[in-house]
């Protein structure tokens, strides 16, 4: 599941840049320029339960494509947005054509950026569907770009072309929402400008940095509150206390951060533990509980952290 999963991800041996595909927008595709849409798979199932899905005989398809399965009825997904899926993956080889995993068996639906790190066929695909619609897949070896091609060698086989159901869930927010409030750190300032927009963190003050971990609730979001054991999805800023000196910045690399909660520096994991999904938070970490004494990749040892994050989902 995994592997198949690479095809969405960091672009590797198995993304697929310039499959192609295209559909009218009916639960029934009119033919993708690289070949029929869905190339004779078939999809059966109501959507939000496991798909069952069914392989023409033959050879698997060479031309990616896509099809449209169920429209849905909700918001549409554009590019740009981060949509949630349940997804089911299959090896099409034309032999056993085999499972390779689906994430309504492990309860854990993914997430996918819909940009230009995903197949052409999928940016496209993605913006036909709305919340609550299914859309079929098929990514073959016709659209890895040359630089990405294996070399030919007897060892070296050829990928199996590799078919996705996807089932939209909905989309990622982009930014915390909610109740905002008056909570602040002294000598900490948080700009909210609203909407998707970054809050702007300014921490050059005259003011002592707290010793302990101080964390305060800029905008209460209205989710789940963060398990320690949960893989969380953020937007974040950090400077240094005092400076004003910024180190890291999830919303100028335009991508939020996913990791474990407990893979992270102490202060993280204590401060975002019990804070709603949907939440912003401004946090001032002390040393004990970020880098320590340590120089850390320009930080200086015994440096206060300060953070402003947006909580944005937990899974």
């Amino acid at each position: 599941m995994r592997r198949a999963l690479a095809v969405l991800a960091a672009v590797p041996m198995l993304l697929f840049a310039a499959a192609c595909g295209s559909d009218d927008g009916a639960s029934t595709a009119s033919p993708a320029s690289g070949g029929s849409s869905g190339a004779g798979v078939k999809v059966t199932g109501d959507v939000g339960a496991k798909p069952t899905v069914t392989f023409p005989s033959g050879s698997p398809a060479t031309k990616s494509s896509y099809q449209v399965i169920q429209p849905g009825t909700g918001n549409d997904v554009k590019a740009g947005d981060r949509v949630v899926v349940n997804l089911t993956v299959y090896n099409w080889d034309g032999k056993g054509n085999a499972a390779q995993g689906s994430s309504y068996d492990t309860k854990l639906p993914e997430t996918i950026s819909v940009n230009q790190q995903i197949p052409q066929v999928l940016q496209e695909g993605f913006t036909k569907v709305k919340h609550g619609g299914r859309l079929l897949a098929v990514l073959a070896n016709d659209s890895i770009p040359p630089q990405q091609q294996p070399s030919a060698s007897p060892s070296t086989a050829a990928e199996p072309t590799k078919v996705f159901v996807f089932d939209v869930v909905g989309t990622q927010p982009k930014a915390a929402s909610g109740e905002a409030t008056d909570e602040a750190i002294k000598g900490v300032k948080v700009d909210n400008p609203g909407g998707e927009k970054a809050p702007t963190l300014t921490t050059k003050t005259e003011e002592k940095a707290p010793k302990d971990l101080v964390v305060k609730t800029v905008i209460k979001g209205s989710g789940a509150k963060v398990a320690a054991n949960q893989t969380l999805t953020v937007h974040y800023t950090g400077k240094i206390w005092g400076s004003d000196k910024q180190f890291d910045s999830s919303w100028e690399r335009g991508e939020p951060a996913e990791f474990p909660l407990a893979q992270v520096i102490q202060g993280w994991q204590k401060g975002l533990a019990g804070v709603p999904v949907g939440s912003r938070v401004v946090m001032s970490i002390p040393p004990d509980l970020g880098y320590g004494k340590d120089e850390q990749q320009g930080i200086p040892g015994n440096s206060t952290l300060v953070f402003v994050v947006d909580v944005l989902a937990a899974r």
